[in-house]
C-alpha cells in the first residue's frame, strides 16, 4: 500500500487486488443480500476507492484493518441509501456456496441463516468480521469505531442470541 500511494505503482495494486479481492467479494456477497452483482460492484468500487483516496492510508495501522473499515463504511452507506427506499436486506450467507449433502449440516445451516436474518446490522457485522473474516476483537474495534469493551459485549449477546436460536443443535454442531 505504501508502495502505491508514493508511486502509483500498477504492480503493488494487483498484489493486493490479488490478495484481497475475493475476500472481500464474500464479505460483500454476505452482507448485501447474497447479490453476486452487487458483491462484484461493490468489490470494484473498494478498489477504486483504494486507488483515488490511497494517501488516507494510515501506515501505522493493519492494511486489512482499514480495507475492511471502508468496506464496512460502504455496507453502512448503501444499508442507510436503501432504508430510504426499502428495508435492508437481512440475509446473510455465513457459509460458502458448496453445501454440504449431509442433511443435518443443511438443516443447521438453514436454522443458522435464519438465526444471523434476526440480528441486527451491528450484531451480524461482528458476528462476520469474527468468524467468517477471522479477525481480532481490536481490528473489529478499529473497524466500528468503538471501544473492544463494545465489540466484546456484542459478541457475547450475540452469541448468546445465535446459542439460544440453536439449543435444539447443541452438542451436534460449534460456532
Amino acid at each position: 500500500m505504501r508502495r502505491l500511494a508514493n508511486e502509483g505503482c500498477e504492480a503493488s495494486f494487483g498484489e493486493l487486488y490479488d490478495r484481497y479481492s475475493e475476500r472481500m467479494h464474500r464479505y460483500f456477497y454476505r452482507t448485501l443480500g447474497r447479490d453476486v452483482h452487487r458483491a462484484d460492484d461493490f468489490t470494484q468500487e473498494l478498489f477504486m476507492k483504494l486507488v483515488e483516496k490511497n494517501a488516507l492510508f494510515d501506515p501505522e495501522r493493519r492494511f486489512s484493518t482499514w480495507l475492511y473499515t471502508v468496506a464496512g463504511n460502504m455496507v453502512k452507506n448503501e444499508y442507510r441509501r436503501q432504508s430510504r427506499l426499502t428495508a435492508p436486506p437481512s440475509s446473510v450467507d455465513f457459509f460458502t456456496e458448496n453445501y454440504s449433502q449431509d442433511l443435518d449440516n443443511q438443516i443447521f445451516e438453514q436454522h443458522l441463516h435464519l438465526a444471523l436474518d434476526e440480528l441486527d446490522e451491528t450484531q451480524r457485522q461482528c458476528f462476520l468480521l469474527r468468524y467468517q473474516q477471522d479477525l481480532s476483537v481490536k481490528e473489529i474495534a478499529e473497524i466500528l469505531d468503538c471501544p473492544e469493551g463494545t465489540v466484546k459485549s456484542r459478541m457475547f449477546y450475540t452469541l448468546k442470541k445465535l446459542g439460544n436460536k440453536l439449543r435444539a443443535f447443541a452438542g451436534a454442531f460449534s460456532l
